[in-house]
């Protein structure tokens, strides 16, 4: 029986699970970090905030003295930075700034927008509250306390809140290396001037930027000649990484050679189909125990089985767990009507107007058709069981990670 996607991803996941050992472990500089995949905990130095902050421009004051129409001296200002010794008397107020720390005694910040001043004094217009525009001392972290754990995969908020607590250095696991490795005669490279039948190889080169996108160093090997000789030397090569990925050479061609060769090599595989267009004819399995894929060689085809089966692994080798796809819903924009059986990734843009989102599928060549999804911004996910939708249909949409 041929997988279903979602089969065939759980699959990915599931095996790949049984298989992760822990990773090696480096120290990465905060300011390089960003999707890294967190290994050891960060705890905060000290409180968060380390004092009583004002989160408006305005007076410090204590609410029982600010009535509608009260009036107080000001007696000083207070920035953001400076040393804050005296406490505030009673029936007074001090000017003080977004950020900074706010005197004891004082349990309110009153917005400037909110008050009018004549020299000294100030005249309140409406009444404040206790801990009013005030963000209490150790209200975000305690002393402490654990902030990052391990699994997390970092982002910039997160390598924001490391440097805030001052962790210079992360303690991350090691990206896993992914070997990547085309196939096909007609194949040369992208410096090459090709031949009228040939094409240059742009797989490896999207390929090698999903991997760094899913958290992975590309390790590219190049491209292997439709003889299973060199196929076999390049893919024991690549197996000494930690997964390896292929392009061409897995339909039901003569010269389709990857399977069979992988086959002679001890692979075991799980799927070597998927009920997709484009991605029909996607392999998976484990050979010499590392994840091996076999991706369609035409380029479409390859960016979606790569999004759709490489990228969980990927996390999961990355230490962290596997990330959902990013599917969202939205209103279709103009009828389908697509022949049923597969599930259809169609080349799309997915545009918001508010709160609402509208997707319209481009028109396109098939799976060779680079120049249609270089303007996509999305697939629209069209189910195997659907034939016709209508315009106005809520559908869902697999967002593009590297552009959305």
């Amino acid at each position: 029986m041929m997988f279903s996607y979602e089969q065939a991803r759980k699959t990915v996941i599931e095996q790949v699970g049984k298989k992760r050992g822990p990773r090696a472990i480096a120290s990465v500089s905060v300011w390089d970090a960003l999707g890294f995949v967190l290994a050891r905990e960060v705890r905060t130095d000290r409180e968060y905030p380390p004092f009583d902050r004002s989160t408006r421009d305005g007076y410090a004051v204590r609410s029982k003295d600010v009535a509608a129409s009260s009036e107080l001296k000001c007696t000083g200002e207070i920035k953001a930075g400076d040393t804050v010794r005296e406490a505030l008397a009673a029936e007074t107020c001090v000017q003080i700034m977004t950020g900074a720390a706010v005197p004891a005694g004082a349990d309110a910040v009153v917005m400037i927008e909110h008050t009018r001043r004549e020299g000294d004094l100030v005249r309140f217009e409406r009444a404040a509250h206790a801990g009013q525009n005030i963000v209490p001392r150790g209200s975000e972290a305690a002393a402490g306390q654990t902030i990052l754990t391990p699994g997390m995969r970092l982002g910039y908020a997160e390598l924001a809140l490391a440097a805030q607590v001052g962790a210079v250095n992360l303690e991350c696991a090691k990206r896993p290396r992914v070997a990547i490795l085309s196939t096909g005669d007609e194949v040369v490279l992208v410096e090459e001037n090709p031949g009228p039948f040939q094409i240059r190889n742009s797989n490896s080169v999207s390929m090698a930027a999903q991997v760094r996108i899913a958290g992975g160093e590309p390790v590219v090997l190049g491209n292997a000649a439709d003889q299973a000789e060199d196929l076999g030397e390049k893919i024991e090569k690549g197996l000494k990484e930690d997964a390896l990925v292929l392009s061409g050479g897995v339909s039901m061609g003569k010269y389709d050679l990857v399977e069979s060769v992988l086959m002679a090599m001890g692979a075991e595989f799980f799927f070597d189909a998927v009920a997709i267009r484009p991605g029909k004819p996607a392999v998976f399995g484990m050979c010499q125990g590392k994840p091996v894929f076999g991706l369609p060689g035409n380029p479409v085809s390859t960016m979606v089985t790569f999004e759709l089966f490489v990228a969980p692994a990927i996390d999961l080798l990355s230490g962290a767990e596997a990330r959902k796809l990013p599917l969202v819903g939205a209103r279709l924009a103009t009828a389908l009507n697509e022949k049923p059986g597969l599930a259809h990734f169609l080349p799309a843009r997915i545009e918001w107007s508010g709160a609402v989102a509208e997707v319209k599928a481009l028109q396109w060549q098939g799976s060779g058709d680079i120049a249609s999804l270089a303007k996509a911004n999305c697939f629209l996910v069209v189910p195997a069981e659907r034939e016709k939708i209508e315009v106005g249909e809520s559908v869902s949409v697999l967002l593009r990670k590297d552009i959305v």
